[in-house]
């Protein structure tokens, strides 16, 4: 039994931050390009961790020059827009203090690990963003990471003194115009005459990164009393969703609206693979014996006395295999057998009732995280070397994501997608089909210097958090709002060339 996941092994150092030789738009004459019926003077980004330039699991200056807004901005110079100001942090540590103690980590760079293979380490140093120290604004880009569409319209998100309880948003107490600002607010009071809008995706993604902890809360209307990783009802998405377009469009000249992207084609939910438990035949014939007893008797049982179905009982049969095997994990959706495992005619203690109360082995529709690289064939118990996880310990259900999650998730996010590009049509704005557009990395998307992809660390669409772009992905990303742009208000906005773009940072020591 191998005691560790070496998924990273085809991380290629060489080549991963060098920005391709491309020459910029040739035809800069002022008067060649027009921003046709937009007017973008007073250009306002609205949105969350995507809009601020959020990368490698955290904020910082570099990727917040490289934000999609910022890059659109740079482009607009061309058709007369204007200055473009963004809340930057303090350093490219990406870390944030509050009185003094750090709260949030610092950013992903690429190294090379214990195992001797590449892969994502956090950044040493202490950083120096402190949230209490008001950044001046006003901002254009009103991008605050973490916010979902209700956090939008919510007074006090901004309020530091509501930081440490969760509720209020640090990013946003930076750059609040007030302790009881809204974003919406703060964004509108800058009269913007062009806007973009990209909200939703934090409604949906925190549920799936943790694996469905969370609950999918349809037909509950109140925001007030959802879990952190909840998905937000479609009901409650598209009346503030509404609400925050008429606020904006409002003595704008146009705008446009992003949709929201197939979360679970990231790489956080693509790069480890679900059989990705190596054993020999004597190690797989051992662990099969372990589990003789459960896969007959008690699942047998338990399906002859009406506890589960016989699909069920088949569904938590548990064997391994000479070669690459599916990890054994929890699954909260089924059926919870703690309680009659316990009684008879069973009888089991309390530990391996818990241990098999909702256990099955996982299979390919299952979708295993990106974290769990990490803990996948150790051995978290020094004093039991027998203990391994995936296969004698399940792999803890926050990270997996089951087959029935993702149902929620591509519910919901259809159901916002609905809502947005309906919203659109009847504020006649621009859309931009991000989810098209982005599930076509998985594939690649070919420019001038190569092709980009979503293959985490060497597909250079993707930073190191497995979520967010790079540098490369963002302009990729610009590209696509640009040319909604120039479609919609008859505009020749340039585009840029991506490859001018760098992709993940490594450290010095690789």
């Amino acid at each position: 039994m191998k005691n560790s996941i070496k998924i990273l092994a085809g991380l290629v150092a060489i080549g991963l931050v060098s920005c391709e030789p491309e020459f910029d738009n040739s035809v800069e004459d002022e008067g060649f390009y027009s921003s046709g019926t937009a007017n973008l003077t007073n250009y306002v980004a609205v949105g969350n961790s995507l809009t601020a330039g959020f990368a490698d699991a955290a904020l910082y200056i570099t990727g917040q020059q490289n934000s999609y807004p910022n890059i659109m901005a740079q482009q607009f110079e061309f058709v007369g827009g204007g200055e473009f100001t963004q809340p930057l942090t303090n350093d490219n540590l990406g870390g944030l203090l509050l009185g003094g103690n750090q709260i949030t980590q610092n950013r992903f760079v690429l190294s090379i690990g214990a195992n001797g293979n590449p892969g994502p380490v956090i950044l040493d140093g202490m950083p120096t963003t402190e949230i209490t120290t008001s950044a001046t604004g006003p901002f254009n880009n009103m991008g605050v990471p973490g916010a979902k569409s209700f956090h939008l319209i919510a007074e006090g998100y901004g309020n530091v003194a509501g930081v440490p309880s969760g509720a209020a948003n640090p990013y946003f107490a930076r750059f609040a115009t007030s302790d009881n600002a809204t974003v919406i607010g703060d964004a509108v009071s800058l009269n913007a005459t062009f806007f973009s809008l990209w909200i939703g995706n934090n409604d949906i993604l925190s549920y799936a990164t943790s694996g469905g902890s969370g609950v999918y809360q349809q037909g509950n209307m109140n925001p007030a009393t959802y879990g952190p990783n909840d998905i937000t009802d479609p009901g409650v998405f598209a009346n503030v969703y509404n609400q925050e377009v008429a606020a904006l469009a409002d003595g704008a000249s146009g705008g446009v609206l992003v949709n929201i992207p197939d979360v679970t084609s990231i790489p956080y939910f693509t790069t480890v693979p679900a059989q990705s438990i190596p054993l020999d035949a004597a190690t797989a014939g051992a662990v099969n014996a372990q589990f003789a007893l459960y896969n007959t008797q008690v699942l047998g049982g338990l399906a002859q006395a009406g506890f589960i179905s016989p699909q069920e009982a088949a569904a938590r049969q548990i064997n391994f295999s000479a070669g690459a095997n599916f990890p054994i994990i929890m699954d909260d959706d089924l059926t919870d057998l703690t309680q009659v495992l316990q009684g008879p005619p069973f009888n089991l203690p309390a530990q391996t009732a818990a241990l098999l109360g909702q256990l099955r082995q996982a299979n390919n529709t299952d979708l295993v995280v990106l974290p769990a690289a990490s803990v996948l064939g150790t051995t978290p118990d020094p004093n039991n070397p027998l203990g391994v996880v995936g296969v004698s310990i399940p792999l803890a259900d926050r990270f997996v994501l089951t087959q029935q999650e993702q149902f929620r998730v591509t519910a919901a996010t259809n159901s916002y997608n609905q809502t947005i590009q309906a919203v659109a049509l009847a504020n006649d704005l621009a859309f931009v089909d991000a989810r098209t557009a982005l599930g076509q990395l998985t594939i690649g998307i070919p420019y001038d210097g190569g092709v980009l992809t979503s293959t985490f660390g060497t597909g250079g669409a993707f930073s190191l958090d497995g979520v967010h772009p790079t540098p490369r992905g963002y302009a990729y990303t610009a590209n696509l709002i640009i040319d909604a742009i120039n479609n919609k208000y008859d505009a020749t906005i340039p585009m840029v060339n991506i490859g001018n773009y760098a992709t993940v940072t490594a450290a010095n020591n690789l």
